[in-house]
């Protein structure tokens, strides 16, 4: 999966071939346990998926403030996202964004659930439902990968960014999100 991961990120347009032989195996073999080209994205993103998962837990773990839990998440996510964001847009191929988006529906209600502690505790004071903004903020994450991936963005400043626009979206004022990013770090 390593491998495949790699030979993908380096080459979106290789072949089951190129990567058996990059793993030291028989094309055979990588058949053997991914039936097609597109089995295999899957389960590499089903792997990233599981990352994200992961590093949102991790980003929240501990932390009372909603609105920190809210950057720490986006910060670790990022890491995350950003080493997979070249498999995201080849996924986008053949696993679908609806694909995506599914495999990202426990991250996604997590964050419902953290977007109304903080509005119903006045934290966050955005008049969108937390609903919708857990997909302004998911849809935000896939924004900025693609702005790295043309160039728009350089990948060092996307987790950051990813943050302040989670937050200041939620409705956090602009000096306090400055100020409390400045705080967890980037």
């Amino acid at each position: 999966m390593d491998v495949a991961l790699a030979e993908l990120l380096h080459d979106p347009d290789a072949s089951m071939d190129q990567i058996a032989r990059a793993a030291g195996v028989v094309r055979r073999t990588v058949y053997g346990h991914f039936p097609n080209r597109e089995a295999l994205i899957a389960a590499l993103v089903d792997g990233a998926t599981e990352a994200v998962i992961e590093a949102h837990a991790a980003g929240r773990a501990g932390v009372d403030d909603p609105a920190e839990a809210l950057a720490r998440s986006m910060l670790a996510v990022w890491d995350i996202a950003d080493r997979y964001r070249l498999l995201v847009a080849l996924a986008q191929r053949s696993v679908t964004m609806e694909g995506i988006k599914q495999r990202l529906t426990p991250v996604r209600e997590d964050c419902v659930a953290l977007l109304r502690r903080g509005q119903e505790s006045g934290v966050f004071r955005s008049p969108v439902p937390a609903g919708a903004l857990a997909y302004v903020h998911e849809q935000t994450l896939f924004g900025l990968m693609e702005a790295v991936n043309s160039g728009a963005l350089d990948a060092a400043d996307a987790g950051r960014a990813a943050a302040r626009t989670a937050l200041l979206s939620a409705g956090v004022g602009v000096e306090e999100a400055e100020g409390l990013l400045a705080r967890v770090g980037s």
